[in-house]
């Protein structure tokens, strides 16, 4: 027993290891399981009568992501004020 450590101390630390050894084991686990559901799919897959299936399905392409822009045609005159608007709030940086 360490002298510069305190008993809570050592009860989380002694927690905290027994839950990473419980945390790799099931890791560990459920990383097997995936690779022999992948070998059972493989094995699936080269069976000749039973058609090979995607593994993800496929997202169709969409045309847009956004909204529907919308344009709108000034005159000179609202292009200037527009303008003038613009220098104007460009100068009190």
């Amino acid at each position: 027993m360490p002298v510069h450590l305190t008993p809570a101390q050592l009860t989380a630390l002694t927690v905290l290891a027994a839950a990473s050894v419980v945390w790799l084991l099931v890791l560990t686990r459920v990383l097997r399981r995936m690779r022999a559901r992948a070998a059972a799919h493989a094995a699936l897959r080269a069976v000749p009568g039973i058609p090979a299936l995607p593994a993800l399905p496929v997202l169709r392409a969409r045309e847009r992501t956004g909204p529907h822009r919308e344009t709108v045609e000034l005159t000179v005159a609202e292009e200037d004020a527009f303008a003038g608007l613009v220098r104007r709030l460009g100068d009190g940086r």
